[in-house]
């Protein structure tokens, strides 16, 4: 079958061919132009082009049974309503929202422009006396929990059943917040291979099934993607069978599952060494958002001429609070991780650069760190 071209950025072009894609009619291209390498095999609903943060680019695809597993899964957990799509359709996460829409029979509620509390407010109204649904990114929750003295706001916020958060961790201070004011945060973990996300506030949805292996987090369950469009080698390399023939998601985030609950620690591979210590900046970024001011910091590893490798501190924020949050955060990441993984610089920007789908742009964030000045040398004194 041949890939159908949808504009991620057009949410009423993507919902109007979601139907299609759901029978197996017309698959859908998302994020990427088909080449040679456009025919796929019956049953694929969606070919969605994905980097992450970092990364080469992929092309994950996506069957219709997967997506509707993860759809039905879905409102098992958190119950069936109509969607506010407040993030772009050329994403899993707003695919999903779209997929969740037509197979619960309601028109999804389109949030108009650019996302600000004020055009979450006004797609809110729009909205009638059914349950009401959204997903939203970290700084999305961030946006309207800054504006969170705007009673409409606040009312707005805590009108949903539910507002699924993914992408990447939530500060612990800011889900706290989100529910004091009556937000009812459901935090997800998954990615584009897992039909977005399939564990929801530590539990795996119906029919996912987590296991650690080598302290990596792997999953399994239909919500997997078939594989890597074109790419054979990375598909045999992430999706893997265990000895009762079962599949696996190799996630390459590391954690624990205890008592069926999964527990994200970082990345495997975000490790530094600093002074010949091994240092995980997951760790350090945890510790980092602990700090008041400092609960959206993206930390990111530099060269240093002393230590080879030392970390860096980006946040939004004043230049002239640098020096007080470098020292706050330092001594927080000693407490926590130790004097090893302290950071050696603090940037303080008007706006982190995000990615499209609104996650950090790391690459971008550690270029930004690698030509700032140094505010302390001494990661390991």
């Amino acid at each position: 079958m041949r890939l159908q071209v949808a504009d991620g950025a057009d949410p009423v072009a993507v919902g109007a061919a979601v139907p299609g894609a759901l029978d197996g009619a017309a698959p859908l291209a998302l994020g990427f132009v088909p080449g040679p390498d456009g025919e796929v095999a019956e049953g694929t609903a969606v070919v969605i082009a994905t980097s992450g943060s970092t990364g080469v680019p992929k092309k994950v695809v996506l069957s219709a049974a997967a997506l509707r597993a993860s759809a039905e899964a879905t409102a098992l957990r958190i119950g069936s309503g109509r969607w506010l799509l407040a993030l772009s359709a050329g994403y899993v996460a707003g695919l999903q929202v779209l997929v969740r829409a037509h197979l619960a029979r309601t028109m999804p509620v389109l949030l108009d422009g650019r996302f600000t509390p004020a055009s979450f407010v006004a797609a809110t109204r729009e909205f009638g006396a059914e349950p009401r649904y959204t997903s939203l990114v970290p700084a999305q929750l961030a946006t309207l929990l800054d504006a969170a003295d705007d009673r409409d706001v606040q009312a707005a916020l805590a009108s949903y059943e539910a507002v699924l958060i993914g992408g990447q961790a939530l500060p612990p201070a800011q889900r706290e917040r989100a529910r004091g004011l009556g937000a009812r945060i459901v935090r997800t973990y998954g990615s584009s291979e897992t039909a977005g996300g399939c564990v929801y506030d530590g539990l795996p949805l119906d029919g996912v099934r987590a296991a650690v292996v080598d302290g990596e987090i792997r999953l399994a369950g239909p919500t997997l993607a078939d594989g890597y469009l074109g790419d054979p080698d990375l598909t045999a390399r992430t999706f893997v069978a265990d000895g009762a023939g079962d599949r696996w998601y190799r996630t390459g985030d590391a954690g624990t599952v205890s008592d069926g609950a999964v527990a994200v620690t970082g990345r495997i591979d975000n490790v530094i060494v600093s002074g010949g210590v091994n240092i995980s900046l997951d760790r350090v970024e945890r510790a980092v958002r602990a700090v008041p001011g400092l609960e959206g910091a993206v930390v990111v590893a530099i060269d240093h001429d002393r230590w080879g490798q030392a970390s860096a501190i980006v946040a939004a924020g004043p230049d002239g609070a640098a020096g007080a949050l470098l020292s706050a955060a330092r001594d927080r990441v000693a407490t926590e991780v130790g004097a090893p993984a302290r950071p050696d610089r603090i940037l303080l920007v008007a706006d982190l650069p995000l990615l499209a789908s609104g996650k950090p742009d790391r690459r971008a964030i550690a270029a930004l760190a690698g030509g700032h000045a140094a505010t302390d040398t001494s990661p390991g004194g």
